[in-house]
């Protein structure tokens, strides 16, 4: 029944309640105690802090039955078990930060049919604290926790904290990007039970999410596209911290891979999704990817033309001043990137692509016939948006025999932007067809990229010329010359790929 009220002695009809939300943050231990003295919770807070102790316990075989299907019990002090999924389905609907609720609450003494009768044992406890408080912004009435403590397991202990913001959608998010603007606040990559059974079991999971979005059960394009954001923010959290350590070189490829087909998604779906939210989305994210380029270039740079003439010339001391001058460009680049990482952009980007996800801005004042086609199949859409970026690359490589660089990478990005719209759709059209054509496209773009690399290997080396240094003037030489060689070197592959890709029918095709 509608809810009601009365005007003028007439009834009118209220308006509905804001659907709630509830979002899990992951807070560094050392930031909470500033959370409770923060000046915005300080002119929300509607009455005091409350505190109460906060014991868990997570339960499983022996011979782990339980999370072998990614599920635990969790026990509290107070309160009946319950039985919880580690993480939600693959193809459920998800979006970083969302809080599971419980699988099942157990009676008294019941276990989970996966079981198969066994005892179950403790495997790993929380205790410490949770300090909850109540906040108004506007007229709605947020709740806002603190759980902090200490996760234990027989052999090891970590302290944690989490943050849970729930009440209606609009004012979480507002308050989640409040927060996030001046702490260091994002979405956990794993639930607390998650982190509980890594701790107890000394295992990393492995990332639950990869590539490209999967988007095969999507009944509709609006489906389709928040599915793929949902997703691509869900591996751009996981990689981040591995591109921030600076380790390993694929940390960075991997976000920089992941931010480059949210704006890929933002760009396909536009003429129905275009709103000044995913601008500004797509604002942030191309900041972002201004601080990863570097460091990716210069990684390209050192463990390929780097690594080649090193061989090639390992005694050179000019060669090898020349690399400990790109090695010097490359650890500023990830100096930058992790102070960009740890700092309020990055979270910014995070809450920003959550935010509009689910307050779906787009939707807002769109008439008719964008509403017809958001709520369409996605295959009509997939097949206009596919249709003109394949007759794009089609016109740009009709001469490609004998196009000039700079053509051949205006080509390479006519290539990138057909794949990975084609990454976003393939899973909605049957797989071999579109498979086929990807393995194709992926050739062409991998071909067209290595000519690409020794182009910006050539633009890298130049910049670190100095005045009146003939060694390193003699060393640039070398390196442009070797880049050269190799483009040239290249260009029968490019023309191979092209020929297998223009030959192919589209996956998308009626035919």
């Amino acid at each position: 029944m509608t809810p009601e009220g009365r005007e003028g002695g007439r009834k009118v009809a209220e308006p509905a309640p804001e659907p709630a939300l509830s979002l899990e943050f992951v807070l560094p231990v050392a930031e909470a105690g500033r959370l409770a003295r923060f000046p915005i919770l300080a002119a929300l807070r509607q009455g005091r802090i409350s505190t109460s102790a906060e014991d868990l316990h997570w339960l499983d075989t022996p011979g782990g039955a339980l999370a072998a299907e990614g599920r635990l019990v969790e026990a509290p002090k107070r309160g009946p078990r319950r039985l919880i999924a580690l993480a939600p389905a693959l193809e459920a609907p998800w979006h970083p930060g969302q809080r599971l609720p419980p699988v099942a609450v157990l009676a008294p003494h019941e276990t989970p049919a996966a079981a198969e009768g066994a005892a179950l044992m403790p495997l790993a406890a929380f205790t410490g604290k949770r300090r909850s408080q109540r906040l108004l912004i506007g007229d709605a009435v947020l709740g806002l926790h603190l759980i902090q403590g200490h996760l234990r397991t027989v052999a090891a202990e970590r302290e944690v904290a989490r943050v849970l913001l729930s009440g209606p959608v609009p004012a979480v998010l507002d308050l989640a990007r409040r927060l996030a603007s001046a702490l260091p606040l994002l979405p956990p990559s794993q639930s607390l039970g998650a982190e509980a059974l890594s701790l107890a079991t000394g295992q990393v999971p492995p990332p639950r999410r990869h590539g490209a979005p999967d988007t095969s059960e999507a009944a509709s394009a609006e489906a389709c596209f928040t599915m793929a954001i949902g997703h691509l923010l869900e591996v751009a959290l996981q990689v981040a911290p591995i591109a921030r350590a600076g380790i390993e070189i694929e940390g960075v490829h991997q976000l920089r891979v992941a931010l480059r087909r949210l704006r890929s998604v933002l760009k396909v779906f536009r003429p129905i999704t275009g709103c000044k939210q995913g601008r500004a989305l797509d604002g942030v994210l191309r900041e972002m990817l201004g601080l990863l380029g570097p460091a990716r270039d210069w990684d390209v740079f050192l463990v390929g033309v780097g690594a080649d003439l090193a061989a090639l010339l390992p005694e050179d001391k000019r060669l090898q001043s020349l690399m400990a001058a790109a090695e010097a460009k490359r650890q500023a680049a990830y100096a930058a990137l992790a102070e960009a990482l740890d700092g309020p952009g990055w979270r910014a980007a995070v809450t920003s692509g959550l935010a509009f996800m689910l307050e779906k801005p787009w939707r807002t004042g769109a008439g008719d016939e964008r509403l017809g086609l958001l709520d369409a199949p996605p295959q009509d859409f997939a097949a206009l948006v596919l249709d003109k970026r394949w007759g794009s690359l089609l016109e740009a490589g009709a001469e490609i025999e004998t196009l000039p660089a700079e053509a051949l990478h205006e080509l390479r990005l006519d290539a990138k932007r057909l794949r990975y719209a084609a990454e976003v759709f393939a899973p909605v059209f049957p797989k071999k067809a579109a498979r086929r054509f990807q393995r194709r496209l992926a050739g062409l773009q991998e071909e067209l990229g290595r000519s690409n690399d020794a182009a910006v290997a050539r633009s890298l080396v130049q910049s670190l010329a100095r005045e009146h240094d003939e060694a390193r003037a003699w060393a640039i030489g070398v390196a442009e010359g070797w880049c050269l060689a190799r483009s040239m070197a290249d260009h029968d592959g490019v023309l191979k790929a092209w020929k297998k890709l223009s030959a192919k029918e589209s996956f998308w095709s009626a035919d």
